[in-house]
C-alpha cells in the first residue's frame, strides 16, 4: 500500500512538472523566427535563397507571403516544406509507465534523448526516402493553429489530474486527418515508410527506438529514467538500439561511433560488410556519429565555418547539441546563426500502433534560430553513407574540410586508415550480451561525463 501511495505521489509530481515545463517552453512555438532575405539558408545540405531587391527580414511562418514576389515566395515555401518534413520528437506525457519508475513523461530530463532520436530519424529518412522527399501534407499544417498550441497550457495545468484519470487526449491529436488527394504508387510507398519510421520512435516499450527502449540500454551504462543523458552517451545508446533492432527493414543499417574523435575506416567498412559474413548480398548503410567538443568552457568561434560546412553536406544528418542546460537538434544555418528543432515542448502521447495515427505533432511548424556563440561546446555530429564508396568519398571530403578549417595543429576529429586495434585501442564488440559499453568506451565516456549540459 505504501508503494502504491509513493507511485501516486510520483505521478502527481510528474503531472505538475509536465504542466510547468509546458508553460516554461510554450513560447517555443509561439514566437516567430525571421530570416534575412540577403543570405542563403542551408538545411541538411540543401540551400535556399530568399534574395530580393528589398532588404530586410522574412518570416517563414507564411504570414507575409503576399508581401514578397512569387519567386521568393516559392523558395520560402520549398524551405518550409523541407523543414516541416523533418521528424520532430519532443517531450511527451501520459505515455505507458517506464519500467522501474513511476514516470509517464520525460519532461525536464529527456531532451538529449529526443534530439538523438531526431538525428537517427533523419538518417533513416535518408535511407528509406532519400533527401529529396518532402511530406505532401507539410503545408497543410495550419500555422495559425500551431501558434495557438501554447494556449492549451493553462487548460493542461488545471485539468492534468482529470486527464490522467480518464486518459483524455488532446483533441487536436485525435482529429481525423485531412482528406487526401489520390496518391500514386511511389507516394503511397513513401507514406508507408514515413509512418513506419515515426512508429519506430513511438513512446511505448515495443518501439525499437522509443524512449522506453533507449532507457533500457542506458541502464546498462548506469543511467536511469529521469537522469540526464549527454550527446556522447546518447550516441552509444543509439548504436546499441540499432544493433538490437529486430525489424527486417532495419537490418540494412548500422551505426558506428567514433573513438576518441577518430573514425577508423576499416572498422566502419567492416560494419558495412557484415552482411557478407551472414551470407546476404550487398552491404549495409552506416550512420557515423562523432562526439566532439567545440572548445573548452565555451564554444570556440573558430569552429563556426567547419560546423557550417558540415551542415552544408547532404549526407549530414544533423548535430545533437544545444545551449547550456538545453539540448537542440541542429539541422541548418543562416549566416552565423544555427537553425534547430527544439524538443522542449510537452505534447500528449500518440499511440503509433493504431492505423492512420495523427502525424501533425511529429512535424515542427516553424524553425528556430540561435547564435553559434551560444552553442554548448559538447555535441555529436552525424553522417549517413549508403555504400562503402559513399563512405570513402565522404571521408575524403570531410578530411579536406577539417584541414582547411583547422587553424590549430590538430583537427576537430580525424579519419584514419586501418582498425582501432591497429592503434592499440580495444575495439568495442559488435554484440554485447551484458554491457552497453566496453571497458574502453566506459573510460572515454567518463571523460565525456563532465563535458555536457546541466540537468534542468
Amino acid at each position: 500500500m505504501e508503494a502504491t501511495g509513493t507511485d501516486e505521489v510520483e505521478k502527481i509530481k510528474s503531472k505538475f512538472m509536465s504542466a510547468w515545463h509546458n508553460m516554461k517552453y510554450s513560447w517555443v512555438l509561439k514566437t516567430k523566427t525571421y530570416f534575412s532575405r540577403n543570405s542563403p539558408v542551408f538545411l541538411l545540405g540543401k540551400c535556399y535563397h530568399f534574395k530580393t531587391e528589398e532588404s530586410g527580414e522574412l518570416s517563414t511562418d507564411g504570414s507575409n507571403f503576399d508581401k514578397i514576389s512569387t519567386e521568393i515566395s516559392g523558395n520560402v515555401e520549398e524551405f518550409r516544406k523541407d523543414f516541416i518534413s523533418r521528424i520532430w520528437l519532443t517531450y511527451r506525457e501520459e505515455f505507458p509507465q517506464i519500467k522501474g519508475s513511476a514516470l509517464t513523461t520525460d519532461c525536464g530530463w529527456g531532451c538529449t534523448l529526443r534530439t538523438g532520436q531526431m538525428l537517427l530519424a533523419q538518417g533513416l529518412m535518408l535511407h528509406f526516402l532519400g533527401r529529396a522527399w518532402v511530406w505532401p501534407e507539410a503545408l497543410a499544417m495550419d500555422s495559425c493553429d500551431s501558434e495557438s498550441w501554447p494556449s492549451s497550457t493553462v487548460r493542461k495545468l488545471t485539468a492534468s489530474f482529470e486527464a490522467s484519470l480518464t486518459a483524455e487526449r488532446d483533441p487536436r491529436l485525435l482529429a481525423r486527418p485531412p482528406a487526401r488527394r489520390d496518391w500514386d504508387g511511389t507516394e503511397r510507398r513513401n507514406e508507408l515508410y514515413h509512418r513506419k519510421i515515426i512508429s519506430w520512435f513511438g513512446d511505448s516499450p515495443l518501439a525499437a527506438f522509443g524512449l522506453h527502449q533507449l532507457i533500457e540500454y542506458g541502464k546498462k551504462s548506469g543511467k536511469m529514467a529521469g537522469d540526464w543523458y549527454g550527446p556522447a552517451v546518447v550516441a552509444h545508446i543509439l548504436r546499441k538500439a540499432v544493433e538490437e533492432a529486430r525489424d527486417p527493414e532495419l537490418q540494412g543499417v548500422t551505426v558506428y561511433v567514433a573513438q576518441d574523435c577518430t573514425v577508423y575506416s576499416s572498422d566502419v567498412i567492416d560494419r558495412q560488410c557484415s552482411f557478407v559474413d551472414s551470407g546476404k548480398a550487398g552491404t549495409k548503410a552506416v550512420i557515423i556519429l562523432v562526439p566532439v567538443r567545440l572548445g573548452g568552457e565555451r564554444t570556440n568561434t573558430d569552429y563556426l565555418e567547419f560546423v557550417k560546412g558540415i551542415l552544408s553536406l547532404e549526407y549530414c544528418v544533423g548535430i545533437i547539441g544545444g545551449r547550456p542546460k538545453q539540448s537542440y537538434y541542429f539541422a541548418g544555418f543562416q549566416d552565423d546563426s544555427l537553425i534547430y528543432m527544439d524538443p522542449h515542448y510537452c505534447q500528449s502521447f500518440v499511440d503509433v500502433s493504431i492505423k492512420d495515427f495523427p502525424l501533425e505533432s511529429f512535424h515542427c511548424p516553424s524553425p528556430k534560430k540561435m547564435s553559434f556563440k551560444k552553442m554548448d561546446p559538447s555535441c555529436t555530429i552525424g553522417f549517413y553513407c549508403r555504400t562503402v564508396q559513399d563512405f570513402e568519398k565522404a571521408s575524403e571530403e570531410i578530411t579536406k574540410m577539417l584541414k582547411s578549417s583547422s587553424k590549430e595543429k590538430y583537427p576537430l576529429f580525424t579519419f584514419v586508415k586501418g582498425h582501432s586495434r591497429d592503434y592499440d585501442f580495444a575495439s568495442s564488440p559488435l554484440h554485447e550480451e551484458n554491457y552497453l559499453f566496453s571497458e574502453d568506451e566506459k573510460k572515454r565516456l567518463k571523460r565525456f561525463s563532465t563535458e555536457e549540459f546541466v540537468l534542468l
